[in-house]
């Protein structure tokens, strides 16, 4: 893979005066207390504060958002925190603001939110995590995006495939990669040839790591991925296990779910070509952040022969996955 370099990086520049600097200038005073949080798209620090608790700072990744589309996330954070649901939202200063820039890094504000993720496998969980995306949902048909993307699960997985097959995948992998991509992508044109959804604000990227259970509820943290797409993109990522425990938990997620708004069994068969866009998507993140200095250390297996074994045959189960009969 000749992916990235030794070259310079903007977040070379972001240091720790910087960072202290920034949260000060934005009128959050520091006590000097500083420690780095696990985040590689964007950089997140738990930031101490003089005269109140911890502050969680952003910095965004340069380049990958607009003004806009960051304000536009905040803005939804912030009503749906305000229509009482249990999400952190950025914290505006006196001015308002929740967007700041300092030595040219844009960043925001969040309040420290503790809490472990939620079971999966607890029925009392997936039932409030059913009502809980069941007002969002409802509240994102009242403020639909304007700037934020639109989920499209053909496009958004070919894009990755053509990235991967340029120089990215293993030389000794190249064919099989193309050949099990070109099925995947066949079969996901077919099971998705008649289907249709409505888009809503969805969180996005709405995984355990960014639930954190805390006083017996959810509390959802990083919109960084939201956009407009369908319900089960928000709904696909809480089932674990195999086929037959999917159905369960769909059926407890429903439970929950119909309490606000009735849920969209219709949108089963995009769970697996959800599930597929978001490993073809992985790869190619991975690929186009490796000049990023943060990346190859944390995940020095990507340039591995090994890595791409295991990348097709889970692009394989997938198309098995795709194509099964039973499935949906």
């Amino acid at each position: 893979m000749n992916q990235g370099g030794a070259g310079h990086h903007p977040f070379d520049d972001l240091t720790p005066d910087v960072i202290l600097d920034a949260v000060d200038g934005a009128g959050f005073v520091t006590d000097g207390r500083l420690l780095a949080l696990n985040s590689f798209e964007n950089r997140v620090y738990q930031v101490g504060l003089e005269d109140s608790d911890p502050v969680v700072t952003k910095f965004y990744r340069p380049g990958r958002w607009s003004d806009a589309q960051i304000l536009e996330e905040h803005s939804f954070s912030g009503f749906l925190r305000d229509q009482e649901l249990p999400v952190v939202a950025p914290l505006a200063n006196a001015d308002g603001e929740t967007l700041f820039v300092h030595a040219g890094f844009r960043f925001a504000v969040f309040p420290r939110q503790g809490g472990h993720a939620p079971e999966l496998d607890n029925d009392d969980h997936l039932r409030l995590l059913g009502r809980t995306l069941a007002r969002w949902h409802a509240a994102g048909n009242d403020r639909p995006f304007q700037a934020r993307p639109v989920l499209d699960i053909l496009a958004d997985s070919r894009q990755a495939v053509d990235y991967v097959n340029g120089d990215v995948v293993d030389p000794n992998f190249a064919g099989r990669y193309r050949d099990v991509t070109a099925a995947l992508l066949e079969a996901m044109t077919e099971r998705l040839r008649d289907q249709s959804w409505t888009a809503i604000n969805v969180h996005g990227d709405c995984h355990t790591g960014n639930i954190l259970w805390r006083d017996d509820k959810p509390h959802f943290v990083d919109l960084d991925d939201s956009l407009r797409g369908p319900a089960m993109q928000d709904l696909w990522m809480l089932l674990s296990g195999d086929h037959l425990e999917n159905q369960q938990q769909l059926r407890v997620l429903a439970e929950g779910y119909e309490t606000f708004l009735p849920f969209p069994w219709a949108q089963r068969r995009l769970i697996e070509p959800l599930r597929t866009r978001r490993i073809l998507r992985h790869s190619a993140w991975l690929a186009e952040r490796w000049d990023d200095p943060a990346f190859p250390p944390a995940f020095p297996w990507f340039e591995s022969p090994r890595y791409w074994q295991d990348h097709l045959t889970d692009l394989e189960q997938q198309l098995d996955a795709l194509t099964r009969e039973d499935n949906g």
